[in-house]
């Protein structure tokens, strides 16, 4: 056989075996290795196989090939020795192979008897790597809200625009003996026709809330009871979170005695109970769970949910978050950490972000569901969409538990991951609406992010859903996202309502005014924080067809 012709995987391996025997017979070290064991073995199978030696077998194998035959291993060439020809060859391979091809075509190891063999698949397996697909777009077909200015999404979003407040005097429970006395109450709620009347009597309101978002989200995505019925219900999935869940009616019942604590207490306190009891009342078998992640809930289970749509794993995603804290223990708590407003004579100013006069953040009640949608899907099915969502990104401040890190780091961090990881040129953002809760140092911190990450962009514009709606907790982020896709949609961004005497610092020209404004939405930016130094932060755009 000439020396350019090929030879199998095997017959290289030999050789270079073969070459160094020599060597380790003179220099064969205590502890011999697994490499260096097979080479001996090699060895000794050529001096045992009738040739001229080492050498001899080296010689011959190199002008003739035989004595690779002459071996004790008695190897048959086979069919995949001829297809290589031109491929392996002893003394080098006529085309240079890059080190991708290489690690297509490397042959597969088995072992027998100890020793390592080599083998090529077998006919038919094709050992090719899938193609990779075009990633799948995300697009939000269907809202739902429970706020304190309106549980149906147009009123919710007019009032919104016309700078109505929700925030009041608390008349859930008697609130004298608290220095805080306001709060963004829900007052007219019920949840007739969206929640059985069984679920209504045990759960508590955080869940009713929950269920009821996220019913109008279906109804207002065209999920009728026909369309449910064609959906794969092993492709649609709930991941709607909570920053406290619910504790009220058990709190209550220990006041007597533990005896009267409802045997359903516990399952209906944690938080991932609405996401449960809603893909039960679906029969939804897709991914379910929630996250608490304190105010930054909301835009973590979004974050999760069009997750699971872009990997294929689901079509159809329900996202948001909910939280009814507007109670006792959830005033006192929030009282003890120094955080909420106290300007009890005048309820409907007391929110008011970035103004001078700002004395700490309005807790609110509410829950915010978006229907997330594979854009493929929701075109099958005629949906029409409100937005795309693009993405984001999550980061933690790790600085402390209440407090932001005092150069915005973590904050600035977030927001610049989340325009990479979506590829969205910070130029092209021209909305941002912020977390905003009305507290004295960290509506400037996040300001100071917002400059840092898009500088003095002249055409973008701030706002706070939170000057009306209070602080809906773990419910925010979602409530905020479906004000930011209702401002994609009508072309109106709605007043920072209070903000009377912006604070030293603030950009006036970034700043919305306090009466709704029209901007032709390029890019939005929704951020939600929470305790814990969670940060997040989504974007959302008009959808185009490409």
């Amino acid at each position: 056989m000439a020396a350019s012709a090929a030879a199998p995987p095997l017959c290289t391996w030999l050789v270079s075996a073969c070459m160094t025997v020599s060597y380790e017979k003179d220099h064969t070290p205590k502890r011999l290795s697994q490499w260096t064991k097979r080479k001996k073995f090699i060895s000794k199978c050529i001096s045992g196989g009738g040739g001229g030696g080492d050498a001899d077998f080296v010689s011959n194998l190199l002008i003739n090939g035989s004595g690779i035959q002459s071996s004790c291993l008695a190897f048959e060439k086979c069919k995949e020795y001829n297809y290589s020809e031109g491929l392996f060859t002893l003394l080098g391979s006529q085309t240079a192979w890059t080190r991708k091809q290489r690690s297509i075509n490397r042959p597969a190891a088995i072992s027998v008897s100890g020793e390592t063999v080599v083998v090529r698949p077998a006919d038919g397996v094709t050992t090719e790597k899938k193609q990779l697909t075009k990633q799948r777009r995300v697009v939000v077909t269907g809202v739902g809200v429970v706020t304190p200015i309106g549980d149906e999404v147009d009123v919710f979003y007019n009032n919104l625009l016309e700078g109505i407040s929700g925030i009041s005097e608390i008349e859930a429970f008697d609130c004298a003996q608290f220095p805080t006395k306001i709060a963004g109450e829900i007052k007219s709620f019920s949840p007739d026709g969206w929640v059985t009347p069984k679920i209504s009597k045990r759960a508590d309101k955080f869940t009713l809330y929950l269920l009821t978002a996220g019913k109008k989200a279906l109804a207002d995505a065209g999920i009728t009871e026909e369309v449910l019925g064609k959906l794969d219900k092993r492709r649609c999935g709930v991941i709607v979170g909570s920053a406290l869940g619910g504790m009220r009616d058990g709190l209550e019942a220990l006041r007597v005695s533990y005896k009267k604590i409802n045997p359903f207490g516990i399952p209906f306190a944690t938080t991932n109970i609405g996401s449960a009891l809603l893909a039960m009342d679906l029969g939804w078998m897709g991914p379910n769970y929630s996250i608490s992640s304190a105010c930054a809930t909301s835009n973590f289970c979004m974050l999760n949910a069009a997750h699971h749509i872009i990997t294929g794993e689901s079509d159809v995603m329900l996202c948001g978050g909910s939280d009814a804290a507007i109670l006792p223990i959830g005033l006192g708590g929030f009282v003890a950490c120094g955080a909420l407003s106290k300007r009890n004579s005048e309820p409907t100013k007391a929110s008011r972000p970035w103004d001078i006069n700002r004395d700490g953040f309005v807790i609110g009640d509410g829950a915010g569901v978006l229907l997330l949608e594979d854009l493929e899907h929701a075109k099958r099915r005629g949906a029409k969409i409100y937005a795309e969502f693009l993405g984001g990104s999550y980061t933690c401040d790790a600085y402390h538990f209440t407090d932001r890190h005092p150069d915005g780091s973590g904050l600035a961090l977030c927001i610049e991951r989340a325009l990479a990881q979506s590829r969205v040129a910070k130029e092209d953002v021209n909305y941002v609406n912020a977390y905003g809760s009305s507290t004295p140092r960290g509506d400037l911190k996040e300001f100071r992010a917002l400059i840092h990450c898009f500088g003095k962009n002249p055409e973008l514009r701030v706002n706070s859903t939170k000057s009306m709606t209070g602080h809906l907790l773990g419910a925010s982020g979602a409530v905020e996202a479906v004000a930011t896709v209702k401002a994609i949609q009508t072309g109106w961004v709605h007043p920072n309502i209070n903000l009377e005497n912006p604070d030293e610092g603030m950009d006036t020209n970034v700043l919305v005014g306090i009466k709704k404004e029209p901007l032709d939405i390029k890019v939005a930016l929704s951020n939600s924080f929470g305790f814990g130094g969670h940060n997040s932060s989504i974007l959302f755009a008009p959808y185009k067809c490409i």
